[in-house]
């Protein structure tokens, strides 16, 4: 189950991940975000669902691998690997770049509704970037600035990490300010069984699917194996959405 980043939706993550878990036989199921102050509960209770036929492959983007580590140290015998992608920061949010653009987002919209916030967000951004927030953040409708406040949360601290013993793989840019290379590298280096492979957003731009490539190919660096019978990861197939 792979979860979306901060004002994401599942259609992106889809985008990202479908491509290089079915050549996998690997199934992928992409939960749709709950708008509005519940996002977290809702994303965190999926997972739950999800693996209550047994262990299962999680991970997600930004948030959504936030997310996925820390449902995976809460439930540790219910994981059978993570694929995180961009991770933004390592325990508390503070200053950290996503955090901030975040914040940022949440009082445009509150001050100038969803259309202006749009308007002003998309002025300076390449075009595929643009569609992606108009199409996502419209689907959030009025529960937009408050799940982009439910966002900056306290990821797992690098401490928490180190007691994640399954196979991680960590896809990360080297060009994106607002995911900094160094957190990816911070998480590769905490996590115990991790790899970490890079791609670039100019790349993504045109192929979203490289993000998820890098993912799945670090997660099989790590250790990550498919089933025989290439029905998914080795203790259970995720269910397809």
């Amino acid at each position: 189950m792979l979860l979306p980043g901060t004002g994401s939706d599942d259609v992106f993550v889809r985008s990202v991940f479908a491509t290089a878990l079915q050549a996998l036989g690997i199934p992928i199921s992409t939960p749709a975000p709950k708008p509005g102050s519940d996002l977290v509960r809702a994303h965190l209770a999926a997972l739950d669902e999800h693996s209550a036929d047994g262990p299962v492959l999680a991970g997600g983007i930004s948030l959504g691998a936030h997310l996925a580590a820390e449902w995976a140290l809460a439930n540790p015998g219910r994981c059978a690997g993570l694929l995180l992608a961009l991770p933004a920061w390592t325990g508390a949010p503070s200053a950290a770049p996503a955090a901030r653009a975040a914040t940022a987002s949440a009082d445009l919209v509150r001050s100038l509704g969803l259309a202006g916030a749009l308007d002003v967000s998309t002025a300076d951004v390449p075009g595929w970037l643009a569609t992606e927030l108009r199409r996502a953040w419209t689907g959030y409708g009025e529960g937009l600035a408050d799940a982009l406040d439910a966002a900056i949360r306290p990821a797992p601290s690098a401490g928490e990490l180190a007691g994640l013993d399954v196979p991680a793989g960590i896809a990360g840019f080297l060009d994106d300010p607002v995911h900094p290379i160094e957190v990816a590298r911070e998480w590769a280096s905490a996590l115990p069984r991790a790899a970490l492979c890079t791609t670039r957003l100019t790349i993504v731009g045109t192929d979203p699917a490289a993000l998820g490539r890098a993912a799945v190919l670090a997660w099989l660096r790590a250790g990550g194996r498919v089933s025989p019978a290439r029905q998914g990861p080795a203790l259970r197939p995720a269910r397809s959405s």
